[in-house]
């Protein structure tokens, strides 16, 4: 008996029907509390390049899955604009945007300085400054540098700290705050 139940009268019908059923109620009202917890919320980001100028934005999350042709658009916006190299970028990352977003209580559009970048690119960002790792997570598609115009730096930084869903790194005289899906730290 499936207990995938769209609405609490339909709910309803069918537990009473499980009651009746004795030893195999416990069972069913489990299977039956599961479905209805189900990740059916909708998660929707908006994102601006600095450095193209180009926007993208949509449903990137939507009943438990990841909506490919919106996460298509955002590796694009996030490419190697140096190299005109777009790659995957780690999932998790949009994730991790918009629970800040969601602490934040703001929908505003994230301004990225830098995703992707290519070792080509980050060798020679990393020989022009020391802020820069020589094996990036950027490299590998799992780090996002951004701002969000009208909320404070340090405000972003530490919503993302407090999240421990990765690291965070804080460029005040840049202007921008680093996220990345390894393991939790901050600097």
């Amino acid at each position: 008996m499936s207990l995938v139940c769209h609405n609490r009268r339909q709910f309803f019908r069918k537990v009473g029907g499980a009651v009746a059923l004795g030893a195999s109620a416990p069972l069913l009202i489990n299977n039956a509390h599961a479905s209805m917890n189900m990740d059916t919320s909708v998660k929707r980001l908006a994102l601006y390049n600095r450095h193209t100028g180009e926007r993208a934005e949509g449903v990137f999350w939507a009943n438990g899955t990841y909506q490919n042709d919106v996460i298509k658009s955002f590796e694009k916006n996030l490419r190697d604009h140096r190299q005109n190299e777009v790659a995957a970028m780690d999932r998790r990352l949009f994730q991790f945007l918009h629970k800040i977003q969601q602490r934040l209580v703001t929908d505003k559009e994230i301004h990225i300085i830098s995703g992707y970048r290519s070792p080509k690119t980050n060798a020679m960002l990393a020989g022009r400054s020391n802020g820069v790792a020589k094996k990036s997570f950027h490299m590998k598609g799992q780090a996002i540098d951004f701002a969000i115009p009208g909320i404070d730096l340090a405000l972003i930084r530490d919503t993302a700290k407090s999240l421990k869903l990765g690291g965070v790194g804080y460029y005040p005289n840049s202007g921008f705050v680093h996220i990345d899906t390894a393991w939790v730290r901050s600097w």
